[in-house]
């Protein structure tokens, strides 16, 4: 038998056996008069008998904050006097957000008792690396899986940001990297034309030059330089958002934040590396040029002669696919430390210094995979 409670509002509850069900219908929201509801369904729950309460809706037409308000203290109710209580069919939306004001953030390993000694820190310290671990792969699995919703044109995404992250992360950056390429080039040209004089071999510094730049400087150069420009950005801008709750408001109204934050970032350093790549190349061949024609008897025609003849298409294929793979890590490192802040300015800094150094690391260890990798193939 239902117990209908306020007819305005559409609150009825019915007993089936153990489980108490309460019925929303009608309209709940913020605009509609009711009377003290809550009062009248805790004196009618303390008449009747039950194990558990569930949440049902018939016919709800509207909803807003006022329902979960409503649902929200019953649940504390529910939760003081022990009680279980089932979410039924209410609407997605409703136990999401009642769930998530019942969030706790989980401590996976703090312990009561803090040791000490040498071995007690080698423990913490791999504890800590396991599951650091762990929640890196995990979002690198899910940034795997946001990028196949890119692909398929369902990611959550604002058209607009994407294309100021491709300004921000290309054009914007140019600058910085054509000079340090060019003071790079200009550095290695004067060091091996010094060397190379002594056996009369001016000519050979275009060689020097343009293999070390094309297959590895121009990448790892546009790497370091990104990591500390454009990674500790990512950092800290995500991080500011953590800190300041936005990260949490997007997770509220159903937004992914590894698809709205995340993937945008991605995918414009990984476009935008290899044409920075590119462009560093000809500076720091254009500097080593400079050098040559400057202290040593090789023109100008001579040296880019010997440049085309020493590089080959697949010595600057090498160094802009290493310089795509470079991007992909350091807008990882950068993302993944802004989503991990803390919750005020500190941990923004360190969130900053730790997403250029995993880069940097990283950025090092990748091209040493490179290196050995491209020697086996013969590339």
């Amino acid at each position: 038998m239902a117990i209908n409670l306020d007819r305005r509002a559409g609150l009825s509850i019915r007993n089936e056996g153990s489980v108490l069900v309460l019925v929303f219908s009608n309209s709940w929201t913020l605009e509609a008069e009711r009377p003290n509801v809550v009062d009248l369904l805790h004196a009618e729950m303390e008449k009747q008998r039950f194990d558990c309460l569930r949440f049902e809706v018939d016919q709800l037409d509207r909803w807003d904050t006022a329902l979960l308000i409503f649902v929200r203290s019953v649940c504390v109710w529910l939760e003081d006097a022990k009680v279980n209580y089932q979410f039924g069919d209410l609407p997605s939306g409703v136990q999401n957000m009642i769930q998530l004001s019942q969030a706790v953030p989980e401590l996976k390993h703090r312990k009561a008792v803090k040791p000490s000694g040498f071995l007690s820190h080698i423990g913490d310290d791999a504890v800590d690396a396991y599951y650091g671990l762990d929640n890196y792969f995990s979002f690198i699995g899910q940034l795997v899986v946001d990028l196949f919703q890119f692909l398929r044109g369902k990611a959550q995404i604002r058209w607009q940001d994407f294309l100021y992250l491709l300004q921000s992360t290309g054009p914007k950056a140019l600058m910085i990297v054509s000079l340090l390429s060019f003071l790079t080039g200009l550095i290695i040209a004067f060091i091996g034309v010094i060397q190379l004089q002594k056996f009369a071999a001016d000519i050979y510094v275009a060689d020097l030059v343009g293999l070390a730049v094309t297959r590895e400087l121009g990448a790892v150069m546009v790497g370091v330089i990104m990591a500390g420009r454009t990674g500790a950005a990512f950092a800290a801008q995500i991080g500011s958002m953590q800190v300041n709750e936005e990260v949490d408001a997007l997770t509220s109204f159903g937004i992914s934040p590894m698809q709205f934050l995340v993937v945008p970032r991605v995918i414009a350093l990984v476009l935008m590396m290899p044409l920075l790549c590119a462009c560093a190349d000809f500076v720091g061949i254009l500097g080593g040029m400079v050098v040559a024609v400057a202290i040593s008897d090789v023109s100008m025609v001579q040296y880019f002669n010997q440049v085309e003849a020493a590089v080959g298409l697949n010595d600057l294929l090498a160094g802009i696919f290493k310089s795509a793979i470079f991007g992909s890590i350091i807008a990882v490192a950068g993302c993944y430390r802004g989503l991990n802040c803390g919750r005020d300015a500190t941990a923004v800094g360190q969130a900053a210094t730790s997403a250029v150094v995993t880069s940097i690391t990283w950025i090092v260890i990748a091209d040493a995979i490179f290196a050995v990798s491209f020697h086996l193939l013969g590339i």
